[in-house]
C-alpha cells in the first residue's frame, strides 16, 4: 500500500514502514481511530501531513499510566490531545446520569475505553512522559469547556479547562487553521509563549503574568498584538482587523457564588462568538486568569475543498479487524458540504464549537468525493447524507459583509430571518441534481435534518427532496409546541411544523410515494412545565404522532439553555424561567412524551394528577391514557432485591461516588 493510501500509523512498526525515525506529532484521541472526514482527528491529522509533518495516531490509550504515551517516542513538536467527537461526560451517562452501556465510538461499542473528562487525563499523561513536549488540547470537550462553566455532572461551576489540563495551549472551534500554524511557529523555533496570539486559541496566564496583564490593563480594556504568522494554504482574509479589544468577564469566583454572575458571563461569551468582531475574553481565576483569543477566520471555500479532498481511506484503521465501530457505520456513506450554524438555538453548541458563519464546499469538490465513495468495492449505491450541521445552509451567509462585521446577534433564524441573509436554495438544488448523475450512484439523501423555515421559502426545494432524497422517512426537528417553550429553545412556531410537513406529503403524493416526516422533541428543557408538556403531548395525539426517540435535555457546557437551567434566567432578555429539575421532574416530562407506551403508564397518571388534567384520564377520544392500566405495566415489577445486588456493576463511575477510582469488572 502506498504511503498515501494508508491510514496514518497508529504503531512503531508503522512508522518504521513510512522511513521514519521519529515523528512531529502524537495526535492522542478517545475514539477509535477511522481514517474519515467526519473524524476529528483523521481531519486534522491528513491536513497536518500535507503540510510536510510526520503524524501518528494514538487511539484510546490506557490512561492508567504514562507508558503508551511513549509509544512513538519523544514527539518533535507537540501532543495534541482530545477526548474525542464527543464530550467524554456525554459519551458516558445518560441525562440521568446512568452510565452508558455502550460507547459508539469504540471497537464494537464496547464502554470504558476512555476515562471521564478525557482531556485532564490525557493532557496530564502526556507532560508526565515527556517534560517539555508542549501539549495542545482541542476537540468539542476541551472547546466547550474553556471558560468557567457549569457542570452537569459534578452539579457546579467548574473552572477553564485549562487550569486542570495543564495544557500550554487550548485550541477551540475547528482547528485546521490555528493547528497548522502552532505546528509550523513550532517547527520554525518558535517557543509556546511565543504562540498566544494565534485566533482560535486560549490560554493560560500564570499569577504573576496575570497581574503584569492587570497593570497593563488599567481598566476594564486592554489591547492584543495583532496576528503574527501565515500559513501557506491557510491565510488570513484581507480585513482591517490588525487590532483586537479585550473583554473582561466575570471572574470564576463571581460567576461560582453569584448567579447573576453568570448570566452576564454567558451573554458576554455568546455575543462574541462573531469572528470579525469577536474581542479577546479575559477571565481571572483568583490570582490567575484565562485568555480566549478570537475565532479563527472561517475556511474559504477552496481550503474546504482542499481539506476535504486530502487522501482519507474513508475506513477503521485495519488493526480492528471484523471490529464494529457504530459512529463509523451511520456515516460511511455520508458527505459533508457545509459546516457552521447560524440558527443559534439556545440548547445547541454547534455555533460555539463549528462557528456561526456557514463554510460550504464547492460543488466540483463535493462530486469527486461522490465519485471515491461511488468506487468503493462494497458501496451500496446510495449516499446515505449530504449535508452537515443542517443540510439547507448551504451556501448561505449574509448579504452585506460590512454590516456583518458589526453584527452581534447570536441567531441568523430567532426571532426572525433576518432580512440580509442569503436563503437561496439554488446552488443545493443544483448539487442535488449534480449527485443523482453521478455514476453508480442510485440515490443520494439528505438525512442530516432540513431547517424547515428556511425551506418553506423554496418549495423547489422541497420539491426535490420529497421526490428524490428521502428514503421514506425525513429527520426535521420541531423540539416542541408550546410557544413559550420554543421561545426559549429559540425555534420557529410549530406552525411552520405543520406548513412544511403538508408541503412534503403533498410533492411525495404528487410523485407517486408514501412518506413520512420523522420529527424529534425534547422533554425537560428550562421553559417547560408539566402544563406545556401536556400540551405536546395532545398535539402529539391529535396528529397521530409517535416519536420512537426522543431527547431528554441535557444541559452541555457553555450552552445558552445550560444557563437558564443553572440560574433560572435567560441571559439574553433578563426574565425569569421555570426549570425542571431533579430526576423525577424529568422522568414525568419524559413519559408524557411516549404517553402511548404502556411501561410509562404510571408516570403519565402521576403528570396528568399533579397538573390537574384527569379529565385527559379515561376512554374519550381525547384521553392520553385508560382509566385502567394496560396489562403490560400492571404486570411490570421492580426485580427481588436479591437480584440487584448480582447485577455487575456498569464500566465507568458515577458522578457522585467519593473516590474517583473506577469500579473493576467481578
Amino acid at each position: 500500500m502506498k504511503t498515501d493510501e494508508a491510514p496514518l500509523p497508529m504503531t512503531p512498526s508503522e512508522v518504521a514502514a513510512r522511513g521514519w525515525d521519529s515523528v512531529d506529532v502524537v495526535f492522542v484521541t478517545g475514539d477509535a481511530y477511522v481514517d474519515h472526514p467526519s473524524f476529528a482527528m483523521a481531519l486534522l491529522g491528513r491536513v497536518l501531513e500535507s503540510e510536510g509533518f510526520r503524524v501518528a495516531i494514538l487511539s484510546q490509550p490506557d490512561w492508567r499510566s504514562c507508558d503508551a504515551w511513549r509509544t512513538f517516542g519523544r514527539p518533535r513538536l507537540c501532543f495534541a490531545v482530545s477526548a474525542g467527537n464527543m464530550d467524554s461526560m456525554l459519551n458516558h451517562y445518560t441525562a440521568a446520569r446512568k452510565v452508558r452501556n455502550d460507547d459508539a465510538y469504540s471497537p464494537d461499542g464496547e464502554p470504558g475505553r476512555r476515562p471521564d473528562r478525557a482531556t485532564l487525563a490525557y493532557c496530564q499523561r502526556a507532560h508526565e512522559a515527556y517534560r517539555g513536549v508542549p501539549v495542545v488540547a482541542g476537540g468539542v470537550e476541551a472547546s466547550l469547556r474553556r471558560l468557567a462553566h457549569y457542570d452537569y455532572w459534578s452539579e457546579k461551576v467548574r473552572r477553564s479547562i485549562l487550569f486542570d489540563a495543564k495544557a500550554d495551549l487550548l485550541v477551540y472551534g475547528m482547528g485546521e487553521r490555528p493547528l497548522v500554524e502552532i505546528v509550523k511557529r513550532l517547527a520554525d523555533g518558535e517557543s509556546v509563549r511565543e504562540l498566544r496570539d494565534i485566533r482560535g486559541v486560549a490560554y493560560r496566564l500564570g499569577a504573576k503574568e496575570a497581574e503584569e496583564e492587570t497593570k497593563r490593563q488599567g481598566g476594564k480594556e486592554t489591547r492584543r498584538q495583532g496576528d503574527k504568522g501565515k500559513t501557506d494554504n491557510f491565510t488570513s482574509p484581507c480585513l482591517p482587523v490588525s487590532l483586537s479589544p479585550c473583554l473582561l468577564l466575570p471572574s470564576y469566583e463571581e460567576v461560582s457564588t453569584d448567579k447573576s454572575a453568570f448570566v452576564a458571563m454567558t451573554r458576554m461569551i455568546h455575543e462574541e462568538t462573531n469572528p470579525y468582531n469577536a474581542r479577546t475574553l479575559i477571565q481571572y481565576h483568583d490570582r490567575e486568569a484565562v485568555v480566549v483569543n478570537p475565532p479563527a477566520w472561517p475556511l474559504a471555500q477552496e481550503e474546504m475543498d482542499r481539506v476535504y479532498g486530502l487522501p482519507f481511506t474513508r475506513r477503521p484503521h485495519p488493526s480492528y479487524g471484523r471490529s464494529r465501530i457504530p459512529a463509523f457505520e451511520v456515516v460511511k456513506d455520508s458527505i459533508q458540504i457545509a459546516r457552521g450554524c447560524f440558527g443559534g438555538c439556545s440548547f445547541c453548541s454547534i455555533t460555539l464549537h463549528q462557528g456561526r458563519v456557514v463554510q460550504s464546499r464547492g460543488e466540483e469538490s463535493i462530486l469527486a468525493e461522490i465519485g471515491r465513495v461511488a468506487g468503493q468495492p462494497d458501496f451500496s449505491g446510495t449516499i446515505s447524507d449530504l449535508g452537515g450541521p443542517t443540510a439547507n445552509v448551504y451556501r448561505m451567509n449574509c448579504s452585506r459583509p460590512e454590516e456583518r462585521e458589526k453584527c452581534r446577534r447570536t441567531s441568523c433564524l430567532w426571532p426572525a430571518i433576518c432580512p440580509r441573509l442569503t436563503t437561496d436554495h439554488g446552488p443545493l438544488i443544483q448539487l442535488l441534481k449534480a449527485a443523482r448523475r453521478c455514476p453508480g450512484v442510485k440515490r443520494a439523501l439528505v438525512a442530516s435534518g432540513i431547517r424547515m423555515d428556511l425551506a418553506l421559502r423554496s418549495p423547489a426545494f422541497i420539491r426535490h427532496v420529497a421526490r428524490h432524497h428521502t428514503g421514506g422517512l425525513l429527520k426535521v426537528a420541531p423540539e416542541h409546541s408550546d410557544p413559550e417553550v420554543l421561545r426559549r429553545m429559540h425555534k420557529p412556531p410549530i406552525e411552520q411544523f405543520e406548513d412544511f410537513g403538508r408541503e412534503f406529503r403533498r410533492q411525495s403524493a404528487e410523485a407517486g410515494k408514501r412518506q413520512f416526516l420523522v420529527p424529534y422533541f425534547i422533554s425537560g428543557h428550562p421553559g417547560c412545565d408539566l402544563s406545556a408538556m401536556i400540551s405536546l403531548a395532545l398535539y402529539i395525539k391529535r396528529r397521530r404522532l409517535k416519536p420512537d426517540k426522543v431527547q431528554d435535555f441535557i444541559p452541555a457546557p457553555m450552552d445558552i439553555a445550560t444557563c437558564m437551567y443553572y440560574t433560572g434566567i435567560d441571559p439574553l432578555s433578563g426574565e425569569e424561567v421555570y426549570v425542571p429539575r431533579g430526576a423525577r421532574q424529568r422522568r414525568l416530562q419524559r413519559a408524557l412524551l411516549q404517553y402511548f407506551k404502556p411501561e410509562n403508564y404510571a408516570d403519565v397518571r402521576v403528570a396528568l394528577e399533579e397538573a390537574g388534567r384527569p379529565d385527559l384520564i379515561g376512554d374519550g377520544p381525547d384521553c392520553l391514557i385508560p382509566s385502567r392500566p394496560p396489562k403490560v405495566s400492571a404486570a411490570r415489577k421492580p426485580p427481588p432485591r436479591r437480584e440487584r445486588k448480582q447485577e455487575k456493576p456498569a464500566a465507568g463511575y458515577r458522578p457522585h461516588r467519593k473516590t474517583a477510582k473506577r469500579r473493576k469488572h467481578p
